[in-house]
């Protein structure tokens, strides 16, 4: 029997990453859509007005039951695209196509019964125009580009019932002139108000692509990573073997047994033994070739005092400020992942500060939803274009090959978590990461933040 393919690291992510980006780009075209609905409701009330004005003011008489059909049949045009595109999440650009037709059909009939090519609103085919190279692709804009044109054309080809004199010597009186100011002031005002506005929605779909992008980028950095480390991590256990049995042969051997300073040297070469072999399991279990057990049920309160304990005595930190605020303790599941992005924030504050790192704990949100957990260091703080890159891979200051990744893999296992990493320079001097995780993406399974709540005893 053929053996099922086993799935490629980071495919979930990639596809999660494209759907995001469809759901980007329908966003923008549901908010294109909704600005096309609203100035076509401005175009009819402007028609209305427009007719009203030039029939009972200036007498000019306008065929009104024609004019007023085809604005009754514009309006009840966007009262449906009202109605079936509120609920819709997708709008495609086929379907602005043929709205903006639409609307480049009914300014022809508009113009065809009051004065045909002799009406000074005329160019509001450049508006329609406009709108078109904005929203739409090359090819459908030039589909609304050849729609106006046919449009033009219609209207110098065939003279509709109204025929528009125009006196332009006589200034801002002949009601020509007049007409051409209005259809100018309309024009500009509707193209930067609605265009900008389209503008900037593009532009926002644009950066969140871009984001989107950059995460795609970053997600396969950390996949190879992982790939890399999960294979150093199976050629170290064969040398950190070897290593224990050698030190355990050292401790029964001479000079090592007459010597108790040689004693305290072994002891300490054993701790930190001990200790990358912590780490190879660790790497090993997220890579999911675990040598230990299943991700475990603990609470909040013991994982992290069980974690500030452990770190607290593998590293040569002088005084760790530990403030624990929590007002109920609540059942999580701890895996090496989340240990390890803590212990990320915690190794950058030591070697920043070796005589001082604080970490504060509480529960922020109305109902205490979301962990809050601040590494506080007293060293000499970010740049200022460690700040503007902040989360970046090999972003950092230090100098040395491969520095910054520590940062950037606790910002990256955040945000999978569903939470937010930044950093921020303390007054005097020092700098704070705040890690900022929603308790829900902690919870057993079958809970909800904030349930279940154990009383906490022991909090400090």
């Amino acid at each position: 029997m053929p053996q099922e393919q086993a799935p490629v690291p980071g495919t979930d992510k990639r596809q999660a990453i494209e759907s995001a980006r469809t759901d980007t780009t329908r966003g923008a075209g549901i908010r294109s859509m909704q600005q096309l609905i609203q100035l076509r409701w401005i175009a009819i009330v402007g028609q209305l007005a427009t007719i009203a004005f030039v029939h009972f003011v200036l007498g000019i008489h306008l065929p009104l039951v024609s004019m007023l059909t085809v604005a009754g049949g514009l309006a009840a045009f966007n009262l449906a695209s009202l109605v079936f595109w509120r609920p819709r999440q997708e709008v495609g650009d086929a379907v602005l196509l043929v709205a903006l037709l639409v609307d480049v059909a009914a300014l022809t009939a508009q113009l065809h019964l009051s004065g045909g090519i002799t009406n000074p609103f005329v160019f509001l085919y450049l508006l329609q125009v406009a709108l078109g190279a904005v929203l739409l692709p090359a090819w459908a804009g030039r589909v609304v580009v050849a729609a106006s044109c046919v449009g033009v054309l219609y209207l110098v080809a065939s003279p509709g019932p109204v025929t528009l004199a125009a006196d332009p010597a006589r200034g801002i009186a002949d009601p020509y002139v007049q007409g051409l100011l209005a259809c100018f002031l309309l024009t500009t005002v509707l193209a930067a108000v609605f265009i900008g506005r389209i503008a900037r929605i593009l532009r926002d779909r644009d950066a969140r692509l871009a984001d989107l992008r950059q995460q795609a980028v970053e997600e396969e950095h950390i996949v190879r990573m992982g790939l890399l480390a999960s294979g150093a991590a199976h050629e170290l256990g064969t040398p950190l073997a070897t290593l224990s049995v050698l030190l355990g042969d050292w401790r029964r051997m001479e000079p090592f047994t007459s010597h108790p300073d040689l004693q305290q040297d072994l002891d300490e070469m054993q701790t930190q033994l001990v200790r990358c072999k912590s780490i190879v399991t660790g790497i090993l279990q997220s890579a999911g070739d675990a040598r230990g057990e299943a991700p475990a049920h603990t609470t909040l309160a013991v994982f992290l005092d069980e974690l500030v304990s452990e770190w607290s005595a593998t590293r040569p930190v002088e005084t760790l400020d530990y403030r624990r605020e929590l007002d109920a303790d609540v059942p999580i599941v701890s895996d090496s992942g989340l240990k390890q992005m803590i212990n990320n924030i915690l190794d950058n504050a030591l070697e920043a500060s070796p005589q001082w790192v604080g970490l504060d704990v509480t529960r922020e949100g109305e109902d205490g939803e979301v962990l809050r957990l601040k590494v506080s260091d007293s060293g000499t703080g970010f740049t200022a274009g460690t700040l503007a890159d902040f989360g970046k891979p090999y972003n950092s200051s230090k100098g040395r090959p491969g520095g910054g990744l520590g940062l950037f893999l606790s910002l990256n296992v955040a945000r999978s978590l569903g939470g937010r990493l930044a950093a921020s320079n303390r007054v005097p001097n020092g700098a704070s990461v705040v890690l900022e995780l929603p308790l829900a993406s902690l919870a057993l399974p079958g809970d909800t933040a904030g349930e279940n709540d154990l009383d906490d005893a022991d909090d400090e």
